[in-house]
């Protein structure tokens, strides 16, 4: 029987054995698939993808500047890895589909520069959604929720993954432009970005961002050099001021001091009522570390926003703490902005990023005092105020928000619960006209000095995505004053105390519908600039006698947020800290407030 078989497979039947043309079948099929492979892997190259212009000139220049080109592993993500899927059936798909991209280049589609800028976000698009619908399929060709580790990770990058695993989002979700340019920030929140629609919107061009940035290195070298001569000027003009105060006085036998000398002993006097022992400090009481930074324009608003703000949703959604994504990136954060590479619109030459602070908090069963001590960083003239400074009296203010559970964005929010993008100095604050317009709202709230800070809960409305050109904030959205007033009444509010070093006086106050601060018989302060450190107390009662305002009780944690005015500076050029939670002899409290 196979005897027979054999010899029928390898019979001719007319012209061929049956076994010739499988073998030489077997053979053409090698052929044809080792071609068809090799040819297909060939068009997964780099070198393939940019060698058409419209890829080489767009694309590729963006993404040579991202981790996935270069990278601390030397482990290059090159275009197919990202979008070509590896399974095959899928992969030929993908081929196929290349075949409308070839026939856009023939028809010209986007040839051009200004023509890919155009169809960039339905381009982008078109690509969100075949990752969506894939489960970011290429994106696991390298990364895995197995093999990655939350203890490697940076918090909020953790945070964020923790949170994304469980509602089963996809890496698209939140790694649009991980690799080009942003386009996807001209969406707004409502938008879908997997709807695969055509979408015009588009940004500015690069040749226009490249002027824009040159414009602002070339401003900002003027600025320097502009800080640095009234820097100059105006210590020339001390020192003539010093010497001629020396000349009228009378011949002592005391050698003159030099003028730095004599300023150095001036600014180590106290300033305030407080006393002595305070001023020492308490070598008892433990030292907690604060890293203050400057926020620039970064508003709730902003906080609140994805398109400026990453983690916007989980900041809206779930109430997260700003703290708990960034607690150790705050020196980072401050370099970031002070620079004007982001959220600064105005920055002063020079000016320092951030704060290192030591608090020491205890009571004494009837007044909590506070003492911080942080170095002082000499003068770094605001371009824009006269003389540099723009608060002359004051070289330094510092503030204190209190919030006892009663404020609910103060308890994720910390003090970014009262700034906001209208306030004075930020993008959107009102015109001059607009707040002379401003009618019943301009009897009820001071508009003098402009926009000051305030409690989303004081407005009707809350505007925070700025969609279509509409400005971001609520400054005249004020709610009935019989609201209002049951507000404060039920200590809605943020309690306030402000150091000033001028007077060496100390006010308190709150935060509702505006800032309202008076001087304080109840409270006392302590500020003194000695060997380049400031050291400054505040005592308050723990019991307030204040409508609405907060009272310390054990057992009860508080939200505290902290604010430095340094170097003569006002409204928002100072530096804050993030949200921190205090509460009296509690070893777990951020801040624990020990009793001596």
């Amino acid at each position: 029987m196979i005897s027979r078989l054999f010899k029928w497979f390898w019979s001719p039947t007319k012209r061929y054995a049956w076994g010739g043309i499988f073998m030489v079948g077997g053979i053409a099929g090698i052929i044809f698939w080792g071609g068809f492979n090799t040819a297909m892997e060939a068009t997964n190259t780099l070198e393939f993808c940019i060698s058409c212009h419209e890829m080489q000139d767009n694309v590729y220049t963006e993404y040579r500047q991202t981790i996935h080109f270069e990278n601390r592993t030397g482990v290059r993500a090159t275009c197919s890895d990202c979008h070509v899927p590896d399974p095959w059936v899928h992969k030929v798909v993908r081929k196929i589909q290349a075949s409308n991209e070839l026939f856009h280049k023939i028809l010209g589609t986007v040839d051009t520069q200004d023509k890919f800028e155009a169809k960039r976000l339905t381009l982008a698009k078109n690509v969100w959604k075949a990752m969506k619908e894939s489960d970011s399929r290429e994106c696991r060709n390298c990364h895995s929720w197995d093999a990655m580790s939350g203890a490697l990770q940076k918090r909020r990058a953790k945070k964020r993954h923790e949170a994304a695993r469980l509602e089963n989002m996809t890496c698209i979700d939140c790694h649009k432009g991980i690799a080009h340019r942003p386009v996807h920030k001209l969406m707004d929140e409502d938008d879908d970005p997997y709807d695969g629609k055509p979408d015009d919107r588009r940004l500015k061009a690069k040749a226009d961002v490249i002027a824009e940035n040159i414009k602002k290195d070339v401003a900002k070298a003027v600025a320097l050099k502009n800080a640095a001569e009234k820097a100059t000027a105006a210590a020339k003009l001390a020192a003539e001021k010093a010497a001629a105060e020396a000349a009228k006085r009378p011949a002592s036998p005391e050698p003159a001091k030099p003028v730095e000398t004599a300023k150095s002993e001036a600014e180590s006097k106290p300033a305030g009522s407080a006393n002595a022992s305070s001023a020492s400090g308490a070598s008892d009481v433990p030292a907690i570390d604060m890293v203050l930074f400057y926020p620039g324009q970064a508003s709730i608003e902003w906080v609140f926003n994805g398109r400026d703000h990453g983690g916007a949703r989980a900041v809206r959604k779930i109430g997260d703490r700003c703290s708990e994504c960034h607690k150790g990136e705050e020196a980072a954060m401050g370099a970031k902005i002070v620079s004007g590479e982001k959220a600064e619109a105005t920055p002063i030459p020079g000016k320092r990023a951030s704060i290192p602070v030591k608090l020491q908090a205890s009571h004494d069963g009837s007044n909590m005092t506070l003492r911080f001590e942080w170095p002082d960083a000499g003068h770094t003239p605001a371009p824009f105020a006269d003389g540099g400074k723009m608060d002359p009296k004051n070289q330094i203010k510092l503030a204190v928000m209190f919030d006892d559970g009663k404020v609910e964005m103060a308890d994720y929010a910390g003090c970014w619960a009262t700034c906001h993008h209208d306030s004075r100095y930020m993008p959107d604050a009102p015109k001059a006209d607009a707040i002379t317009a401003a009618g019943e709202v301009g009897g009820r709230i001071n508009l003098k000095g402009g926009v000051t800070k305030y409690l989303p809960d004081s407005r009707s409305e809350f505007e925070y995505k700025g969609k279509n050109g509409k400005p971001r904030g609520a400054w005249n959205k004020l709610i009935a004053k019989e609201d209002m007033d049951a507000l404060r009444k039920g200590g809605a509010i943020m309690d306030l105390i402000r150091f000033n070093s001028g007077a060496g006086t100390v006010e308190s106050g709150s935060i509702l519908a505006q800032r309202n601060l008076a001087k304080s018989d109840k409270m006392t302060g302590n500020g003194v600039l000695k060997d380049g450190v400031w050291t400054v107390t505040i005592t308050r009662p723990l019991k307030s006698d204040q409508p609405g305002a907060v009272s310390f009780e054990p057992g009860q944690t508080y939200t505290m947020g902290v604010a430095i005015h340094d170097d003569y500076t006002s409204a928002r050029f100072h530096h804050v800290s993030l949200e921190r939670k205090l509460a009296l002899d509690n070893p777990e409290a951020e801040i624990n407030v020990v009793k001596k």
